[in-house]
């Protein structure tokens, strides 16, 4: 049974898809652990939501390209005696520009924060939760996930299919035991994230009805893990996109792929 003032752990709750993910966690009764590195945002986002819901949240900055991170953060948790019924990995970004194009300490970085906290954090967290009987588990991976590789991304797509297969299989491992677990896949969403990657300008080129809103995002990411949904993409557009390149030959996906993302990846770098 689902506690009465349920505990959510959010990485990456600075901004964009983690904020919202508080904000509408914080709307349905729940308690919430913040986590990521901007300290000044993260005690703004939990005062407003101190105010506005009543909410209990507790504040633990954190980078989680540090690979001694997740042991950290559960550490202050047990420190604190709190318990986490939902896990949601949020936190992530993408490298812009080919691999040789970057040191090899930023895709290290990149692949721990992606791949590696992610995967450790559910680890550490999902023993309470099975002996509690009930849990949640939102990893945010992408419908690039499903998509051929791009030139100008090349760790940011392996990540996220990486998140799909581990979520997927976890779902299956952990289905008796109360404990429900999700891979959300949203397509654009309007955020940070672009501006990250220096490729807000061409992003701006794409149609309105490509885009859905953190909010939107996080809505259905959450109404999916409830139902049991083992992965969950937002949005008919996404869907029908990951339709298709099920359905065209390898070859021609990777062809049509590669004609397509000059629109928006920085793939000469």
């Amino acid at each position: 049974m689902s506690p009465s003032r349920p505990l959510s752990l959010i990485t990456g709750a600075s901004a964009g898809i983690g904020a919202a993910f508080a904000r509408q966690l914080a709307s349905q009764g729940h308690d919430l652990v913040l986590t990521a590195r901007r300290v000044d945002r993260l005690e703004s986002l939990a005062a407003e939501l101190r105010e506005k819901h009543g909410t209990t949240v507790t504040v633990l900055p954190s980078d989680l390209a540090d690979p001694t991170a997740p042991q950290q953060l559960t550490a202050a948790l047990d420190e604190r005696g709190l318990k986490v019924d939902w896990l949601i990995n949020n936190a992530g970004y993408g490298v812009p520009g080919a691999l040789v194009a970057s040191p090899w300490a930023t895709h290290a970085d990149s692949l721990q924060v992606l791949l590696t906290a992610p995967t450790e954090l559910s680890w550490r967290l999902l023993p309470g939760m099975r002996e509690r009987g009930y849990g949640r588990i939102i990893n945010v991976a992408s419908l690039a996930g499903f998509l051929p590789g791009t030139a100008g991304h090349t760790l940011y797509a392996a990540t996220k299919s990486y998140l799909i297969k581990f979520s997927q299989s976890l779902a299956l491992e952990n289905q008796l035991a109360g404990v429900n677990v999700c891979a959300l896949c949203p397509g654009f969403t309007r955020s940070e994230f672009h501006d990250v990657t220096g490729t807000r300008d061409k992003m701006n080129k794409l149609p309105d009805f490509m885009w859905l809103t953190a909010e939107e995002v996080v809505r259905q990411g959450v109404d999916a893990v409830e139902r049991g949904e083992a992965v969950h993409v937002t949005g008919g557009v996404n869907r029908f996109i990951k339709a298709l390149f099920e359905l065209v030959p390898d070859r021609l996906a990777l062809a049509l792929s590669a004609k397509q993302s000059k629109r928006y990846r920085n793939g000469s770098e």
